[in-house]
């Protein structure tokens, strides 16, 4: 099956050059010439790829890429004239796979694409699984259960719990999961407190009395144990640590 790809440019010379020259090596484009058009057919067409400029019209790249990683963790490419390093480095903060310089190669392109996928297909499927206890992450379908019973989690919310689960019950302190799951620009505490609650709200019997996503007063925030305490042990240790 045919890889596709989403191509986000507003230049309509390099989208006919470069969506012709994609379509010749086997891969199915899409077009969008902006950054809008751009989230829209990613949500409706869910690409194996998104290769994103980021001087666009009215919403640009970083703006763009930001939102889509609100929603899906699909490889992302920039294609930019912006060569310094501090833009090289936001690119990747915000989540991106990979940063092409203008001019490029076209074949130098295809080549970086074509890596990108195959680091994605080289994943196994149990790095795509994680479970702590009764929590299941299927970080490939981004499915999330409790006791074998779906979450209805939001792509923020879902992110929030993988950052938790992947530290297997450690300590995760605010700034970690300010910087995991909305990136180095955000400094906010209270976002993190507010969609910790909000998680709360989806995963607790009794949220008031968390089990699952623990306060660590002064530390940060950990998932609680994989065999669930007594009530009179988990008020015990919830007086501990919050």
């Amino acid at each position: 099956m045919k890889a596709k790809l989403l191509l986000v440019d507003d230049d309509p010379t390099l989208r006919e050059l470069l969506g012709k020259y994609l379509r010749e090596h086997q891969f199915e484009v899409i077009e969008a010439p902006s950054g809008r058009d751009g989230l829209r057919l990613a949500y409706h067409h869910r690409p194996d790829l998104i290769l994103l400029d980021v001087m666009l019209p009215s919403m640009d790249g970083w703006e763009v890429c930001s939102r889509l990683r609100e929603m899906t963790d699909v490889p992302i490419i920039m294609l930019t004239a912006k060569a310094a390093e501090d833009d090289k480095l936001r690119g990747f903060r915000l989540g991106v796979d990979d940063y092409v310089t203008k001019p490029f190669s076209f074949a130098e392109l295809v080549a970086r694409i074509q890596a990108v996928l195959n680091r994605r297909r080289a994943q196994s499927d149990d790095s795509e699984i994680l479970v702590h206890g009764d929590i299941v992450l299927n970080l490939k379908t981004f499915q999330a259960t409790l006791n074998g019973e779906p979450l209805d989690l939001t792509p923020t919310e879902f992110r929030l719990l993988e950052a938790l689960m992947r530290r297997k019950g450690g300590v995760v302190s605010d700034e970690t999961l300010m910087r995991e799951v909305w990136g180095s620009d955000y400094n906010d505490p209270s976002l993190v407190r507010r969609y910790i609650l909000l998680l709360r709200k989806k995963i607790e019997r009794r949220p008031s009395d968390p089990v699952w996503i623990r306060t660590v007063r002064g530390f940060g925030y950990r998932l609680g144990p994989v065999s669930l305490p007594n009530r009179d042990a988990a008020s015990t240790e919830q007086n501990l640590e919050s």
